[in-house]
């Protein structure tokens, strides 16, 4: 695909996570959108080392997706594929 001179990125699904803690800064969560949607992903509690190790970017975003928002980030995957396998066959590779 390098060859072709194809930016994949334009194709990418845009995906916005963050971790926010409650008032007291005892319970913290971490939230997702796919897409530009609006509403979000439900968020899920996380232990605060966690949400300290993600804002001090020592786990990738995608990563972190992964392990706390896996069924999206399959439906993320898949729509990539997709999206690839179609714009081979527009090129006929």
């Amino acid at each position: 695909m390098a060859e072709l001179d194809i930016d994949i990125q334009s194709f990418d699904i845009p995906r916005l996570v963050t971790v926010y803690p409650d008032r007291a800064g005892v319970r913290w969560w971490t939230k997702a959108w796919f897409n530009n949607r609006e509403e979000g992903e439900t968020s899920v509690e996380i232990e605060r080392e966690e949400a300290i190790r993600f804002m001090q970017d020592n786990i990738e975003k995608d990563a972190w997706l992964e392990e706390f928002f896996p069924r999206q980030m399959e439906v993320y995957h898949n729509a990539i594929e997709q999206t690839k396998e179609q714009l081979l066959k527009q090129i006929n590779i």
